[in-house]
């Protein structure tokens, strides 16, 4: 089964960090693992949001980590966060289209 990472973060720059974004696809392209990405904000916490990235596995999620555009990219993000990010690392354990 895949690997999903869930980040939760703060900002009050949502479009700057959708830039970052662009930049870390575009810089990363054929060399990303990452296979599966979304971006959505909390309705009843505003400036709150969460995105989902998925993985085929956690060794693949550990090399995308690993690349140079990656950190960049993490950097770039943390500057732009009202405060740290939460990370969940989940294996998936059931996966069903609905």
């Amino acid at each position: 089964m895949s690997f999903v990472q869930v980040i939760e973060y703060k900002t009050s720059h949502p479009d700057q960090l959708n830039e970052i974004m662009d930049q870390w696809k575009a810089e990363t392209k054929g060399n990303r693992t990452a296979t599966h990405a979304v971006v959505m904000s909390d309705r009843d916490h505003p400036g709150t949001y969460m995105e989902f990235v998925e993985f085929p596995n956690y060794e693949e999620a550990m090399r995308n980590s690993a690349l140079p555009a990656t950190s960049k990219f993490a950097e770039q993000i943390m500057k732009l966060c009202d405060e740290p990010p939460v990370f969940h690392n989940l294996e998936v354990v059931r996966d069903e289209k609905l």
